[in-house]
């Protein structure tokens, strides 16, 4: 990744942005907020009818009535509930450059991988794919953990037997890949679930 400087000193990622962010963008004109389209035409509003403008615009962090902050957000369903996302089982590393450290499932799918990107990184083993070398479930609904082959080349085993499709796992399963061998601690189930 070769960083970028603009005529002002400041650097940028040339692959993520176009022009330097922090400098901005050149020539942008930025107007005054204007009334919501009522089938007349905003620009011709007149200026004296300012309180009918006001009730159709927001300040920056005011939620409307009936609206979440981020409507167009994905969430996964025990933040709605919830407002948090809790943990509903762990991995527990057994065997491998990890061992002893422990990773959070949270509810539905967590991707599995060595990225940062991925729900649970598992760092230090580059025989783990970076990204989706497995999937572990839980269905909020049923209560229910499983586990899902990923999108890598590399296999998974559970209890020895190789995973090729979703299979249900139970305590104290060992889910291996790669070099790293990981116990399934579950917190929800028959005896505990978040409500």
């Amino acid at each position: 990744m070769a960083m970028k400087r603009c005529e002002n000193g400041h650097y940028f990622d040339p692959e993520k942005h176009s022009s330097c962010p922090a400098c901005g963008v050149a020539g942008l004109d930025l107007e005054k907020t204007r009334k919501k389209s009522t089938g007349t035409d905003p620009l011709k509003a007149s200026p004296g009818n300012q309180a009918a403008q006001e009730q159709n615009t927001r300040r920056r962090g005011e939620q409307l009535s009936g609206f979440d902050e981020d409507e167009g957000a994905t969430r996964r369903m025990p933040l709605e509930k919830l407002g948090m996302d809790p943990v509903v089982g762990w991995l527990v590393c057994v065997e491998g450059p990890a061992k002893g450290r422990d990773y959070r499932i949270r509810s539905e799918k967590n991707f599995v991988g060595r990225s940062e990107k991925m729900h649970i990184c598992i760092k230090g083993d580059d025989t783990i794919s970076r990204g989706k070398h497995a999937i572990i479930s839980f269905n909020p609904k049923k209560q229910s953990f499983r586990l899902l082959p990923g999108e890598s080349t590399g296999l998974i085993y559970l209890n020895d037997e190789e995973v090729d499709m979703p299979i249900a796992l139970t305590p104290h399963d060992i889910i291996e890949m790669g070099k790293t061998k990981l116990m399934f601690v579950p917190l929800c189930g028959e005896h505990f679930k978040w409500e």
